[in-house]
């Protein structure tokens, strides 16, 4: 066995890694904290040390290794493999990550924005296999995204296009943490969701929340959609607010890309039909008449393992197109 591809989701609270057979076969996975406060040279040694555990722990070694897939959350230059900045890792500034961690473990790899490795991952494996053209959603304390366009993942001129959360739905609207107003993801990702529920509550507004609010002293994406299933009527109206932005950019996904699936991934699509239904039914509201849309609007399949498959098929992928060689 030796073409093994091994996959890093590099997140700002937890590594994840996998590492996988040329058949994109996981054979083995694992999860640590990140613990991004002790800075980007212990965050890189752990995750080779975590890497090269998993790979014992299942009988092989770095000799095994054709190469390796890292997927971290931007902005970064991912053709220089660099992170100019992160969010929820404060040290992370103009970090040569992609070089630290190949030199570390002395394999290629590959460097990509976390939204697109997973959404490759639901391109090869997932919800998009068997389609060419595809934009994907993750729903979670922010909206991540990743177009794909005639098979390529699409980067703009920078590399760091896909920002899909950052789509104005809403010209005006709330302000959302990208300094923007109107995005997508100041209604519609999960933290924007229990947001608006909350602001509610302490304007006044009945619900059956209120309950929730006294008890936690917080209110919960999860909360309001089971309150929503328990017929609440605040809880509707603000998932059907979340529904309606998420209609809305696929609308607009559509028009720019004409991709045959739109798949939105993360935490929030836990809510299942009760949100699906809706982004549909917002969807077939708002969409043109001139002609019949054929896009089919559907949930991932991958779950918590679509970054770091992507990961490791965008290894597997250059490492078989020869792109390390140019590095």
């Amino acid at each position: 066995m030796s073409e093994i591809f091994i996959g890093v989701d590099l997140g700002g609270t937890n590594i994840k890694i996998g590492c996988f057979d040329s058949e994109l076969k996981i054979i083995g996975k694992t999860s640590v904290s990140t613990q991004a406060d002790m800075g980007p040279d212990a965050v890189v040694s752990k995750m080779a040390q975590t890497a090269e555990e998993l790979l014992t722990g299942e009988n092989l070694s770095l000799d095994n290794v054709s190469a390796v897939g890292m997927g971290a959350p931007g902005p970064a230059r991912y053709k220089e493999g660099v992170v100019i900045a992160a969010a929820n890792m404060p040290k992370f500034k103009n970090v040569p990550i992609r070089q630290m961690l190949s030199e570390r473990l002395g394999k290629p790899v590959i460097f990509e924005n976390d939204a697109n490795a997973a959404c490759w991952g639901e391109f090869v494996l997932g919800a998009g296999k068997g389609v060419s053209d595809m934009v994907f959603f993750t729903l979670g304390t922010g909206i991540g995204g990743g177009i794909i366009c005639d098979g390529k993942l699409v980067y703009g001129f920078a590399d760091n296009a896909a920002e899909l959360g950052h789509t104005i739905v809403y010209p005006g609207g709330r302000l959302c943490g990208c300094g923007q107003r109107g995005c997508v993801e100041a209604y519609a990702s999960a933290n924007s969701t229990a947001k608006r529920a909350l602001e509610a509550l302490e304007a006044g507004v009945q619900s059956s929340l209120k309950d929730v609010l006294d008890e936690k002293g917080e209110i919960t994406c999860k909360d309001v959609y089971e309150h929503l299933a328990a017929g609440d009527e605040l809880a509707k109206q603000i998932t059907d607010e979340t529904a309606k932005a998420l209609a809305l950019v696929c609308v607009n996904m559509l028009h720019i890309t004409e991709p045959k699936r739109i798949v939105y991934a993360g935490g929030m699509i836990g809510a299942g039909k009760l949100l699906l239904r809706r982004i549909r039914d917002y969807f077939s509201e708002y969409i043109w008449f001139l002609k019949a849309e054929t896009v089919e609007i559907c949930f991932a399949t991958l779950g918590r393992d679509a970054g770091i498959i992507g990961a490791a098929a965008l290894a597997k992928k250059a490492f078989e197109e020869g792109q390390f060689d140019q590095q």
